[in-house]
């Protein structure tokens, strides 16, 4: 049997198995040809819509956001294209994406690409880790993690192979960052990458792509493509593994279980995948928006980047508003503007109503009341008021949007992609769904169903073992706390 470089036998052979657990899956075997979004975005935006979102109720299977959340509600059809604005000092993730000119391999080397790599391979692994240590550069994919904590991790563990994973499996609904950095510079990517395998020493990664994102695949195709005629890559090789539609796979560990052809549950940490990931090996994962930092930092040094951003959240952040602001699009800031700023002067407010609430960076984490609005864009200024930073996608609702019906349709989405991994999360929500549903329905829940529902909620939230049923826990006692007047028939 013969491996490829830096692949290990035991990957190999398990890949070559042809294992696979289709049932899990909800987009296994859909084309995604005329499918209509019903992801939360489109769930804020579905009075502008009705017949759109009654498109996307009936629709089986159902899809949960296209990446298409300037446009909402929105389907595979929507032609539409977000405005893209480097607002901050310096462009760093979305330089290149605006305009959409380095996309050939050809074009990215015209524009000094490539350049990054030549430099972290003149240094030692050692040398690179300790650049990502002094830009402060925190995870963008939602948890914030110090980057070069976690490469020193895999950089210190033993052992001939390693991998680097790209999770592209931008699942957040609101969420459009990582879409448009891969469909308009996805040699970007392909470097970053190559940066990430010398620094800890692994020789092969994976890029892990949401199906939703028919028009990135067929950028990186031709991209890893160039990359291998032109031998930039060196001896890094890296494999494009398409989701089958699963939200829960943006978790890292159910992320690495699906690119084993395993059931795709979420892993029990320790270990971590630093030490025990895909395969087995040391592995670092990380997200696309993460990953594309890297060049830039090599290329201008950490303390540089260290000097962009406040408090304790360096850089630049991109992030992406949906279809209710007046200028919806795709913006890259510096850590440090208020949420006012964002809403007012970058989204330009809403189009026909005054803001109710924000929903930062995903579907389970807590909303934004306006009256908190002042709050610096930051990771712990963001949880200092029971939100977060995440992905980046923030979500407006103005008040056409119920907060009992935002609870019903968010614990619908949630009990279904469920990864059934572990009881609260599996039952609980599911039966919170159907309390919301039965308090949708006019009538209030007794005493003893709302005692439940404060138990179900109180579990979730403490003995999940991922973020999925801790969020949606989260999300429902900040929606509790914040906009009671809405959910009385629930919570009292």
């Amino acid at each position: 049997m013969n491996n490829k470089p830096g692949q290990s036998r035991q990957a190999t052979k398990f890949l070559e198995s042809g294992a696979e657990v289709d049932s899990f899956y909800h987009l296994s075997h859909s084309s995604l040809e005329h499918c209509y979004c019903r992801g939360t975005s489109c769930f804020a935006a579905k009075h502008t819509s009705p017949e759109r979102w009654e498109m996307a109720l009936n629709q089986r299977p159902p899809v949960y956001c296209l990446g298409k959340c300037y446009a909402s509600p929105s389907s595979t059809d929507t032609t539409e294209e977000p405005n893209i604005q480097i607002l901050s000092s310096t462009g760093i993730v979305l330089a290149g994406v605006a305009e959409g000119t380095i996309r050939d391999f050809v074009s990215y080397r015209q524009a000094d690409g490539y350049s990054a790599l030549r430099r972290s391979l003149q240094m030692s692994s050692n040398e690179v880790v300790t650049q990502l240590e002094q830009s402060q550069l925190r995870g963008r994919g939602g948890a914030g993690f110090p980057a070069g904590r976690k490469f020193r991790s895999v950089l210190d563990q033993p052992g001939p192979v390693k991998y680097i994973v790209a999770n592209a499996d931008e699942g957040d609904h609101g969420s459009y960052i990582d879409r448009f950095i891969i469909e308009r510079t996805p040699h970007r990517l392909l470097e970053a990458m190559a940066i990430a395998g010398h620094a800890v020493g692994a020789g092969s990664g994976y890029i892990y792509l949401r199906k939703e994102y028919p028009a990135a695949e067929a950028s990186l195709r031709v991209a890893m493509q160039e990359a291998v005629q032109s031998g930039v890559l060196g001896e890094f090789t890296v494999e494009l593994v398409i989701g089958k539609g699963s939200y829960v796979c943006g978790e890292e560990t159910s992320l690495l279980n699906s690119i084993e052809h395993r059931r795709p549950e979420i892993r029990v940490r320790p270990p971590f995948p630093t030490e025990h990931g895909l395969f087995n090996c040391p592995t670092l994962v990380s997200n696309v928006e993460t990953l594309v930092n890297l060049p830039w930092i090599i290329t201008n040094g950490g303390e540089a980047y260290a000097h962009l951003g406040f408090s304790r959240s360096r850089g630049t952040k991109a992030i992406s508003l949906n279809s209710l602001f007046n200028r919806p699009g795709l913006y890259e800031i510096e850590f440090g503007t208020s949420l006012r700023e964002i809403v007012e002067e970058i989204g330009g407010g809403l189009k026909k109503d005054s803001i109710k609430a924000l929903m930062m960076g995903g579907p389970i984490v807590g909303l934004a009341h306006p009256s908190e609005f002042d709050t610096r864009l930051g990771f712990e200024e963001m949880r200092d008021i029971g939100a977060a930073v995440g992905h980046g996608g923030i979500v407006a609702f103005d008040h056409n949007t119920n907060m009992l019906d935002l609870l019903a349709h968010l614990f619908e989405f949630g009990a279904s992609e469920s990864c059934g991994k572990c009881t609260p999360c599996r039952h609980g929500s599911r039966r919170a769904q159907i309390l919301f549903r039965t308090a949708q329905t006019g009538t209030s829940l007794s005493t003893e169903g709302k005692a439940e529902l404060s138990e179900i909620l109180s579990t979730m939230r403490r003995t999940s073992l991922c973020g999925h049923g801790s969020g949606l826990a989260i999300l429902a006692e900040s929606i509790q706390k914040k906009f009671g007047e809405d959910v009385q028939s629930c919570f009292g």
